[in-house]
């Protein structure tokens, strides 16, 4: 009996250190080129890519796990996740609560699109997806914001007339512009460029996706990768 109790205790303890081994990586999957849910059904874009890299150097195993933005915060800080890859900007209010490693990408511009490039975005009403530092900058101006909690409804609502403009990352909005009658009305750089977020408690996981992040500056693959993407922000 004694001998089926330790083992039993064993086998759970292996378990349990091979679960603390797999890192969960949190991302949206719904903001493409940076990350997006391909026909098989799996995250997909930059983000998966660059992800998938950096848990190979730092000698990592490493699952994905998608989740709405508007709870993605909240669901890193109740452990659903292990860390957020979800083109998320480093600002000084998200680094109260969290701990960012440096930035993988160099601050790029967020872009107005609209349909016309006569619009006055400090007047216009215009469409920002929750939880971004885009609907924080509108908020900010004399426009009137209207929230959603997806990129794709923000771009929809300029589409149906419900809003005059729209705020968002220009990596995001320049295929858009490209295949539709919306055209770019200016640009404004927002935030300390883009990095994944961890709990403050994660300073030893967070310290080996920094080293990851370094070598492949240093290398010059993130470049590379940021170009195969079409990202701005590059090093």
């Amino acid at each position: 009996m004694n001998k089926l109790i330790l083992s039993t205790a064993a086998l759970a303890l292996t378990a349990g250190f091979a679960m603390a081994d797999t890192v969960r990586l949190g991302t949206e999957g719904a903001y493409p080129p940076y990350n997006f849910i391909n026909d098989a059904g799996e995250v997909d874009g930059f983000e998966r890519e660059l992800g998938d890299e950096l848990c190979a150097r730092a000698e990592l195993t490493c699952e994905w796990v998608t989740n709405d933005w508007d709870s993605i915060i909240p669901n890193l800080q109740s452990g659903n996740y292990d860390a957020i890859i979800a083109g998320m900007s480093i600002t000084p209010e998200r680094e109260e609560t969290m701990d960012f490693t440096k930035g993988y990408t160099l601050p790029s511009p967020s872009a107005y699109v609209a349909m016309s490039a006569d619009v006055d975005v400090n007047t216009a009403i215009v469409a920002a997806q929750t939880g971004t530092i885009q609907s924080d900058h509108v908020a900010t101006t004399g426009a009137t914001l209207v929230e959603f909690p997806t990129p794709d409804e923000t771009v929809a609502a300029v589409n149906a007339g419900e809003v005059d403009a729209v705020l968002a990352d220009k990596d995001f909005l320049a295929p858009i512009v490209e295949e539709t009658e919306l055209t770019f009305v200016s640009d404004v750089y927002l935030g300390g460029g883009i990095g994944m977020a961890f709990r403050e408690s994660d300073d030893e996981l967070r310290g080996k996706f920094d080293a990851a992040i370094a070598s492949m500056k240093a290398d010059g693959s993130l470049n590379a990768m940021l170009d195969k993407w079409e990202i701005e922000g590059k090093f």
